[in-house]
């Protein structure tokens, strides 16, 4: 798979752009502030529907415009599709495939990429919000039919949350409140078990190739270890810890019927909370991912250096799964300035680990950051102009 042409109107700052890329390493070079993240957060938002820097899609549109046309054109294999949406600063996005109106979550059946970019280091540095992130944004890529369970999933707990915080003022005990509650409890435990379970065969699948992409990138086997936090056991266990090791490699696969007597059990335990509080205490959006190296959690003992590697390895490991499982051939790998928060022998190492892959599209503000040897499809990027100017070596 790879992405043959971009095509941007009224994007961040473009009025219009057009991006011809090829298979191998592509370079899109340029000082800071130019345009150049622009170029790849526009690719990478058909394969996540989001962007990799704002929550809101309407940060994205031109100032000034009401909507702006994302077009690309992506050949796997022998066939290109031509992938299009519009975002709208008023009223819903609008997608399409080869000119057919379509939901805006089918765009992800026909595009997968993953990307590397400077915020992610947050995955293994910040909060758990972050690293549940990049669980969806995993599922999404491994199997795009995902993004509709956990768009319903994130609708559930809305209504849901929304129900409990009514509930406060109407009256706890309420028979109507807690008759709703729970046709709601049964909708978040249906979508929910599906996204943990999912979660769960992810980290299992993820634990070899993470080894391995961690050793290629340091040199070093550290020992990188995944593992879930699931919030679902929290009242089962009647620990004190907001969540507790759920899923680890080499743990016992848990049954959908176990799993869903279990998420059951839970939200009864925490009831009284809830209906307290306003909040629902217990799902995958409460989960988080556990990281380790040398059996010591990588948020705060991990260097910045062993903090970047894990990121990247965890990345690769990705890919490299999808590479194994998708029918279209390898996902697109972008690199959005990331060699700078390198050194030379890593920026090396992670060239040669994602050059194996059939597309990679790499951003660089200083062109000496990027690692010779290889032959480049360059692209210079200048107050939103771009230049193209082919190959290089």
């Amino acid at each position: 798979m790879r992405v043959a042409h971009l095509s941007l109107g009224d994007f961040r700052n473009y009025k219009a752009a057009e991006l011809e890329l090829h298979a191998g390493a592509n370079l899109i070079v340029g000082r800071n502030g130019q345009g150049k993240t622009n170029l790849v957060e526009a690719i990478s938002y058909f394969a996540t529907l989001r962007s990799h820097r704002v929550s809101a899609d309407s940060a994205m549109i031109r100032a000034g415009s009401p909507a702006a046309i994302l077009r690309m054109r992506v050949a796997a294999g022998e066939r290109d599709v031509v992938l299009e949406t519009q975002l709208n600063r008023v009223g819903a996005n609008r997608s399409q495939v080869n000119g057919n109106q379509v939901r805006a979550r089918e765009l992800t059946r026909w595009f997968t990429s993953v990307m590397f970019a400077p915020e992610d280091l947050s995955i293994v540095r910040g909060d758990p919000a972050g690293r549940r992130r990049f669980l969806d944004d995993a599922l999404i890529a491994r199997l795009p039919v995902a993004s509709g369970v956990i768009a319903d999933y994130e609708r559930v707990v809305r209504q849901r949350t929304s129900l409990l915080k009514s509930a406060r003022s109407a009256g706890r005990g309420s028979a109507a409140v807690l008759a709703t509650l729970e046709v709601w409890d049964d909708q978040l435990i249906e979508h929910g078990v599906r996204i943990m379970l999912a979660r769960q065969e992810l980290v299992r699948d993820l634990e070899a190739p993470l080894a391995a992409a961690y050793t290629a990138l340091v040199g070093e086997d550290h020992g990188p270890r995944l593992s879930l936090n699931e919030s679902v056991h929290e009242a089962q266990r009647e620990v004190s810890r907001e969540t507790v090791r759920g899923s680890a490699p080499g743990a016992p696969i848990v049954s959908r019927e176990t799993l869903t007597d279990q998420f059951r059990d839970a939200l009864l335990q925490v009831r009284g909370k809830e209906l307290e509080r306003g909040v629902t205490l217990v799902g995958p959006h409460r989960d988080d991912l556990e990281l380790e190296l040398n059996r010591l959690p990588v948020r705060g003992y991990a260097s910045h250096g062993e903090s970047w590697s894990f990121a990247l390895a965890l990345k690769i490991a990705l890919a490299t799964v999808i590479r194994e499982e998708s029918p279209a051939g390898d996902p697109v790998i972008i690199l959005d300035d990331v060699f700078a928060e390198l050194d030379r022998g890593r920026r090396e190492r992670l060239m040669a680990v994602v050059s194996e892959f059939e597309q990679v599209i790499v951003t660089a503000a200083v062109e000496g950051d990027v690692p010779e040897g290889l032959s480049w499809n360059r692209i210079e990027v200048a107050a939103g102009e771009l230049t193209q100017r082919g190959d290089d070596g």
